[in-house]
Protein backbone atom coordinates (compact mmCIF):
# COMPACT_ATOMS: atom_id res chain seq x y z
CA UNK A 1 0.00 0.00 0.00
CA UNK A 2 1.21 3.31 -1.13
CA UNK A 3 2.40 6.50 1.44
CA UNK A 4 0.43 9.42 0.51
CA UNK A 5 3.17 11.22 2.41
CA UNK A 6 5.95 9.78 0.55
CA UNK A 7 4.13 9.96 -2.82
CA UNK A 8 3.51 13.94 -1.92
CA UNK A 9 7.34 13.99 -1.25
CA UNK A 10 8.61 12.26 -4.02
CA UNK A 11 6.16 14.95 -6.75
CA UNK A 12 7.69 17.65 -4.84
CA UNK A 13 11.09 16.71 -5.10
CA UNK A 14 10.58 15.68 -8.83
CA UNK A 15 8.70 19.20 -10.18
CA UNK A 16 11.62 20.82 -8.00
CA UNK A 17 14.25 19.23 -10.19
CA UNK A 18 11.64 20.11 -13.45
CA UNK A 19 12.55 24.03 -11.88
CA UNK A 20 16.46 23.00 -11.86
CA UNK A 21 16.55 21.48 -15.48
CA UNK A 22 14.27 24.39 -16.65
CA UNK A 23 16.40 27.27 -15.27
CA UNK A 24 19.45 25.80 -17.58
CA UNK A 25 17.83 27.96 -20.25
CA UNK A 26 17.24 30.84 -18.29
CA UNK A 27 17.56 33.85 -20.83
CA UNK A 28 17.34 32.06 -23.76
CA UNK A 29 13.45 31.17 -24.14
CA UNK A 30 11.68 34.35 -24.90
CA UNK A 31 8.62 34.93 -25.52
CA UNK A 32 8.53 31.26 -24.38
CA UNK A 33 8.83 30.02 -20.58
CA UNK A 34 11.01 27.88 -19.00
CA UNK A 35 10.14 24.39 -18.65
CA UNK A 36 11.70 21.49 -17.69
CA UNK A 37 9.93 17.50 -17.73
CA UNK A 38 11.16 14.14 -15.53
CA UNK A 39 9.82 11.16 -16.40
CA UNK A 40 9.72 8.17 -13.70
CA UNK A 41 8.81 4.41 -13.78
CA UNK A 42 8.29 3.80 -10.25
CA UNK A 43 10.74 5.90 -7.90
CA UNK A 44 13.12 5.54 -10.70
CA UNK A 45 14.33 8.33 -12.94
CA UNK A 46 14.01 6.89 -16.39
CA UNK A 47 14.49 10.40 -18.25
CA UNK A 48 14.83 14.05 -18.36
CA UNK A 49 14.31 17.24 -20.63
CA UNK A 50 13.82 21.02 -21.18
CA UNK A 51 13.04 23.73 -23.18
CA UNK A 52 16.13 25.02 -24.69
CA UNK A 53 14.91 27.97 -26.74
CA UNK A 54 12.08 29.62 -28.90
CA UNK A 55 11.41 27.20 -32.10
CA UNK A 56 12.91 24.19 -30.44
CA UNK A 57 11.17 21.23 -29.40
CA UNK A 58 9.50 21.63 -25.46
CA UNK A 59 10.78 19.71 -22.45
CA UNK A 60 8.29 17.39 -22.51
CA UNK A 61 9.20 16.25 -26.15
CA UNK A 62 12.32 15.43 -25.02
CA UNK A 63 11.72 13.55 -22.28
CA UNK A 64 9.67 11.43 -24.54
CA UNK A 65 12.34 11.31 -26.48
CA UNK A 66 15.04 10.07 -24.19
CA UNK A 67 12.45 7.85 -22.34
CA UNK A 68 11.47 6.04 -25.40
CA UNK A 69 9.27 2.25 -24.99
CA UNK A 70 9.98 3.62 -20.69
CA UNK A 71 7.70 6.24 -21.34
CA UNK A 72 4.84 3.49 -21.58
CA UNK A 73 2.65 3.39 -18.16
CA UNK A 74 4.96 6.34 -16.21
CA UNK A 75 4.55 9.08 -14.30
CA UNK A 76 5.47 12.47 -16.36
CA UNK A 77 6.39 15.79 -14.43
CA UNK A 78 6.27 19.11 -15.56
CA UNK A 79 6.53 22.52 -13.54
CA UNK A 80 4.08 24.13 -16.53
CA UNK A 81 0.81 22.57 -18.27
CA UNK A 82 2.29 21.01 -21.26
CA UNK A 83 0.60 22.93 -23.91
CA UNK A 84 -2.58 22.29 -26.09
CA UNK A 85 -2.01 24.20 -29.42
CA UNK A 86 0.32 24.41 -32.89
CA UNK A 87 2.45 26.86 -33.04
CA UNK A 88 5.95 26.38 -34.06
CA UNK A 89 6.05 22.91 -32.30
CA UNK A 90 2.96 20.88 -32.25
CA UNK A 91 1.11 20.42 -28.83
CA UNK A 92 2.95 18.65 -25.66
CA UNK A 93 -0.43 17.19 -24.97
CA UNK A 94 -0.65 15.05 -27.93
CA UNK A 95 2.79 14.05 -27.40
CA UNK A 96 1.83 12.47 -24.05
CA UNK A 97 -0.94 10.61 -24.81
CA UNK A 98 0.90 8.70 -27.83
CA UNK A 99 3.30 8.01 -25.73
CA UNK A 100 1.32 6.22 -22.99
CA UNK A 101 2.24 7.92 -20.23
CA UNK A 102 -0.13 6.92 -17.27
CA UNK A 103 0.17 10.17 -14.86
CA UNK A 104 0.78 13.64 -15.21
CA UNK A 105 2.03 16.07 -12.53
CA UNK A 106 2.13 19.88 -13.13
CA UNK A 107 3.52 22.33 -10.87
CA UNK A 108 1.28 24.89 -12.19
CA UNK A 109 -1.21 26.01 -15.06
CA UNK A 110 -0.22 27.56 -18.31
CA UNK A 111 -1.53 31.50 -17.57
CA UNK A 112 -1.79 32.10 -21.68
CA UNK A 113 -5.14 31.03 -22.82
CA UNK A 114 -4.27 30.40 -26.06
CA UNK A 115 -1.44 27.76 -25.05
CA UNK A 116 -4.03 26.54 -22.13
CA UNK A 117 -6.60 23.39 -21.90
CA UNK A 118 -3.30 20.91 -22.06
CA UNK A 119 -4.55 19.39 -18.38
CA UNK A 120 -8.24 19.10 -19.68
CA UNK A 121 -6.99 16.97 -22.76
CA UNK A 122 -5.07 14.81 -20.92
CA UNK A 123 -7.82 14.02 -18.27
CA UNK A 124 -10.36 13.42 -21.14
CA UNK A 125 -7.34 10.82 -22.56
CA UNK A 126 -7.81 8.77 -18.93
CA UNK A 127 -4.28 9.83 -17.82
CA UNK A 128 -4.45 10.81 -13.90
CA UNK A 129 -3.37 14.31 -13.53
CA UNK A 130 -1.92 16.24 -10.29
CA UNK A 131 -2.09 19.83 -10.78
CA UNK A 132 -0.48 22.57 -8.27
CA UNK A 133 2.29 20.54 -6.88
CA UNK A 134 5.52 23.40 -5.76
CA UNK A 135 3.43 25.78 -7.71
CA UNK A 136 4.95 28.39 -5.34
CA UNK A 137 8.39 27.44 -6.87
CA UNK A 138 6.91 27.35 -10.52
CA UNK A 139 5.78 30.69 -10.08
CA UNK A 140 8.67 32.28 -8.94
CA UNK A 141 10.68 30.42 -11.80
CA UNK A 142 7.96 31.97 -14.84
CA UNK A 143 7.49 35.46 -12.98
CA UNK A 144 8.63 36.74 -16.47
CA UNK A 145 6.72 34.92 -18.58
CA UNK A 146 3.75 35.36 -16.52
CA UNK A 147 3.61 39.03 -16.37
CA UNK A 148 4.28 39.36 -20.03
CA UNK A 149 1.18 37.04 -20.54
CA UNK A 150 -1.09 39.30 -18.46
CA UNK A 151 0.20 42.59 -18.30
CA UNK A 152 1.58 42.37 -22.05
CA UNK A 153 4.85 43.64 -21.20
CA UNK A 154 8.51 42.54 -20.00
CA UNK A 155 8.67 41.91 -16.64
CA UNK A 156 11.59 44.97 -15.58
CA UNK A 157 13.97 44.39 -12.88
CA UNK A 158 15.57 47.57 -11.34
CA UNK A 159 19.19 47.03 -10.34
CA UNK A 160 21.33 49.36 -8.50
CA UNK A 161 24.64 49.30 -5.56
CA UNK A 162 24.83 52.19 -3.22
CA UNK A 163 26.53 53.27 -0.07
CA UNK A 164 25.03 52.72 3.41
CA UNK A 165 23.80 55.99 3.34
CA UNK A 166 21.92 55.92 -0.38
CA UNK A 167 24.72 56.82 -2.72
CA UNK A 168 25.47 55.82 -5.94
CA UNK A 169 28.48 57.70 -6.73
CA UNK A 170 30.32 60.64 -5.12
CA UNK A 171 29.48 64.44 -6.08
CA UNK A 172 31.42 64.11 -8.69
CA UNK A 173 29.74 61.62 -10.64
CA UNK A 174 32.38 58.90 -9.68
CA UNK A 175 31.14 55.64 -8.77
CA UNK A 176 33.72 52.78 -9.80
CA UNK A 177 33.30 50.92 -7.64
CA UNK A 178 30.73 50.98 -4.94
CA UNK A 179 30.10 47.25 -4.34
CA UNK A 180 32.31 44.15 -4.41
CA UNK A 181 33.76 41.89 -6.37
CA UNK A 182 31.20 39.74 -5.28
CA UNK A 183 28.03 41.76 -6.52
CA UNK A 184 29.20 42.51 -9.42
CA UNK A 185 29.57 38.65 -10.18
CA UNK A 186 25.92 38.21 -9.43
CA UNK A 187 25.03 41.42 -11.71
CA UNK A 188 26.75 39.26 -14.37
CA UNK A 189 24.52 36.70 -13.73
CA UNK A 190 21.90 38.17 -13.84
CA UNK A 191 22.50 39.87 -16.95
CA UNK A 192 23.13 36.92 -18.99
CA UNK A 193 19.26 35.42 -17.50
CA UNK A 194 17.72 38.68 -18.46
CA UNK A 195 16.47 39.69 -22.40
CA UNK A 196 18.01 43.48 -22.83
CA UNK A 197 19.78 45.89 -20.25
CA UNK A 198 18.96 49.49 -20.39
CA UNK A 199 20.88 52.40 -19.46
CA UNK A 200 20.24 56.20 -20.37
CA UNK A 201 22.90 58.87 -22.27
CA UNK A 202 24.34 60.17 -18.94
CA UNK A 203 25.47 56.62 -17.86
CA UNK A 204 27.37 56.00 -21.33
CA UNK A 205 28.68 59.58 -20.64
CA UNK A 206 29.93 58.90 -16.80
CA UNK A 207 30.85 55.32 -16.72
CA UNK A 208 31.26 53.93 -20.08
CA UNK A 209 29.68 50.84 -19.08
CA UNK A 210 29.89 47.42 -21.65
CA UNK A 211 26.98 45.88 -20.18
CA UNK A 212 28.04 42.33 -20.92
CA UNK A 213 27.66 39.10 -18.49
CA UNK A 214 31.61 39.10 -18.50
CA UNK A 215 31.41 35.52 -19.60
CA UNK A 216 28.87 34.83 -16.29
CA UNK A 217 26.24 32.42 -18.34
CA UNK A 218 26.87 31.97 -21.83
CA UNK A 219 24.93 35.27 -23.30
CA UNK A 220 25.24 38.74 -23.22
CA UNK A 221 21.86 40.71 -23.29
CA UNK A 222 20.89 43.01 -25.89
CA UNK A 223 21.76 46.85 -24.56
CA UNK A 224 19.61 49.54 -24.46
CA UNK A 225 20.55 52.88 -24.66
CA UNK A 226 17.70 55.51 -24.29
CA UNK A 227 18.91 59.34 -25.07
CA UNK A 228 16.37 61.83 -26.24
CA UNK A 229 18.96 64.18 -27.89
CA UNK A 230 21.31 61.43 -28.46
CA UNK A 231 23.90 63.46 -26.76
CA UNK A 232 25.92 60.61 -26.68
CA UNK A 233 29.82 59.85 -27.36
CA UNK A 234 31.46 58.79 -30.65
CA UNK A 235 32.94 56.31 -29.32
CA UNK A 236 31.98 53.87 -26.08
CA UNK A 237 31.70 50.62 -25.26
CA UNK A 238 28.74 49.96 -26.32
CA UNK A 239 29.32 50.57 -29.88
CA UNK A 240 30.91 47.38 -30.46
CA UNK A 241 28.68 45.57 -31.29
CA UNK A 242 30.63 42.30 -31.95
CA UNK A 243 30.37 41.47 -28.33
CA UNK A 244 26.47 42.09 -28.16
CA UNK A 245 24.05 43.67 -30.09
CA UNK A 246 23.26 47.50 -28.98
CA UNK A 247 20.07 49.55 -29.27
CA UNK A 248 19.65 53.27 -28.84
CA UNK A 249 15.97 54.30 -28.92
CA UNK A 250 15.32 58.18 -28.99
CA UNK A 251 12.82 60.82 -30.28
CA UNK A 252 11.64 62.89 -32.97
CA UNK A 253 13.97 65.70 -32.64
CA UNK A 254 16.95 64.28 -31.88
CA UNK A 255 20.21 64.38 -34.04
CA UNK A 256 20.04 62.39 -37.21
CA UNK A 257 24.08 62.87 -37.50
CA UNK A 258 24.68 61.15 -34.40
CA UNK A 259 22.05 58.16 -35.35
CA UNK A 260 23.78 57.94 -38.76
CA UNK A 261 26.99 57.84 -37.38
CA UNK A 262 26.29 54.87 -34.72
CA UNK A 263 24.25 53.19 -37.46
CA UNK A 264 27.85 53.01 -39.27
CA UNK A 265 29.12 51.26 -36.14
CA UNK A 266 26.69 48.46 -36.44
CA UNK A 267 23.71 49.97 -33.69
CA UNK A 268 20.23 49.99 -34.59
CA UNK A 269 18.76 53.43 -33.87
CA UNK A 270 15.00 53.36 -33.09
CA UNK A 271 12.77 56.56 -33.18
CA UNK A 272 9.78 57.11 -30.93
CA UNK A 273 7.67 59.79 -31.32
CA UNK A 274 8.10 60.10 -27.53
CA UNK A 275 10.74 58.53 -25.52
CA UNK A 276 9.26 56.84 -22.12
CA UNK A 277 10.32 53.80 -19.83
CA UNK A 278 6.27 52.51 -21.28
CA UNK A 279 6.80 53.38 -24.55
CA UNK A 280 10.31 51.37 -24.71
CA UNK A 281 8.68 48.40 -22.72
CA UNK A 282 5.78 48.37 -25.37
CA UNK A 283 8.75 47.99 -28.10
CA UNK A 284 10.22 45.63 -26.30
CA UNK A 285 6.71 43.65 -25.89
CA UNK A 286 6.35 43.66 -29.51
CA UNK A 287 10.06 41.96 -29.92
CA UNK A 288 9.35 39.28 -27.69
CA UNK A 289 11.39 39.58 -24.57
CA UNK A 290 10.80 38.68 -21.43
CA UNK A 291 12.56 40.33 -18.42
CA UNK A 292 14.44 43.83 -19.05
CA UNK A 293 17.10 45.09 -16.47
CA UNK A 294 17.19 48.70 -15.57
CA UNK A 295 20.63 49.47 -14.81
CA UNK A 296 20.30 53.32 -15.02
CA UNK A 297 20.66 56.69 -12.91
CA UNK A 298 18.44 58.07 -10.66
CA UNK A 299 15.96 60.02 -12.99
CA UNK A 300 15.37 57.35 -15.44
CA UNK A 301 14.74 54.79 -12.42
CA UNK A 302 12.39 57.14 -11.04
CA UNK A 303 10.34 57.42 -14.42
CA UNK A 304 10.68 53.52 -14.54
CA UNK A 305 9.22 53.09 -11.41
CA UNK A 306 6.37 55.57 -11.97
CA UNK A 307 5.38 54.34 -14.79
CA UNK A 308 5.02 50.59 -14.25
CA UNK A 309 7.95 49.72 -15.88
CA UNK A 310 9.77 47.87 -12.79
CA UNK A 311 8.17 45.45 -10.90
CA UNK A 312 11.39 43.69 -8.83
CA UNK A 313 14.33 45.36 -7.49
CA UNK A 314 17.84 44.37 -6.44
CA UNK A 315 19.87 46.74 -4.56
CA UNK A 316 23.41 46.18 -3.56
CA UNK A 317 24.65 47.96 -0.32
CA UNK A 318 27.62 48.42 0.21
CA UNK A 319 29.17 48.85 3.34
CA UNK A 320 30.80 52.12 2.61
CA UNK A 321 29.77 55.93 3.49
CA UNK A 322 30.51 58.77 1.01
CA UNK A 323 28.48 61.26 2.43
CA UNK A 324 27.84 64.70 0.14
CA UNK A 325 24.24 66.44 -0.70
CA UNK A 326 24.32 66.20 -3.82
CA UNK A 327 25.49 63.09 -4.11
CA UNK A 328 23.20 61.11 -6.74
CA UNK A 329 20.74 58.44 -5.40
CA UNK A 330 19.46 55.51 -6.51
CA UNK A 331 15.74 57.09 -7.37
CA UNK A 332 15.30 60.44 -8.50
CA UNK A 333 12.04 62.63 -8.17
CA UNK A 334 8.87 60.53 -7.51
CA UNK A 335 7.02 63.10 -6.52
CA UNK A 336 5.49 61.93 -3.49
CA UNK A 337 4.95 64.20 -0.30
CA UNK A 338 3.84 61.80 2.29
CA UNK A 339 5.58 58.46 3.98
CA UNK A 340 2.12 57.13 3.09
CA UNK A 341 2.46 57.84 -0.38
CA UNK A 342 5.83 55.22 -0.48
CA UNK A 343 6.30 52.48 -3.02
CA UNK A 344 6.29 49.63 -0.49
CA UNK A 345 8.72 46.46 -1.49
CA UNK A 346 7.07 43.17 -0.87
CA UNK A 347 8.06 39.75 -0.30
CA UNK A 348 11.66 41.30 1.18
CA UNK A 349 14.79 38.61 0.81
CA UNK A 350 18.04 39.60 2.53
CA UNK A 351 21.17 37.83 1.46
CA UNK A 352 25.03 38.59 1.99
CA UNK A 353 27.43 38.84 -0.93
CA UNK A 354 30.98 39.09 -0.36
CA UNK A 355 30.89 42.34 1.90
CA UNK A 356 27.81 43.87 0.33
CA UNK A 357 24.21 43.12 1.45
CA UNK A 358 21.20 42.02 -1.39
CA UNK A 359 18.06 43.22 -1.08
CA UNK A 360 15.25 41.56 -3.48
CA UNK A 361 11.66 42.52 -3.27
CA UNK A 362 8.27 43.29 -5.76
CA UNK A 363 6.95 46.53 -6.30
Amino acid sequence: MSNPAADDSIDAAMIARCCELASQAAGHTAPNPLVGSVITQGDEIVAEGYHPQAGEPHAEVFALRAAGAQAQGATLYVNLEPCNHTGRTPPCSEAVIAAGIKRVVIGMKDPNPVAGGGIEKLRAAGIAVTVGVEGDRCRRLNEAFIHRVIHHRPFGILKYAMTLDGKIATTTGHSAWVSGPASRQRVHQLRSQCDAVIVGGNTVRQDNPHLTSHSEGNRNPLRIVMSRQLNLPAAAHLWDTAIAPTLVITQSGADLTVAAALTQQGVEVLILEQLTPAAVMEVLYQRGLLSVLWECGGTLAAAAIAEGAVQKVWAFIAPKIIGGANAPTPIGDLKLEKMAQAKAITELSVTTVGTDILLQGYL
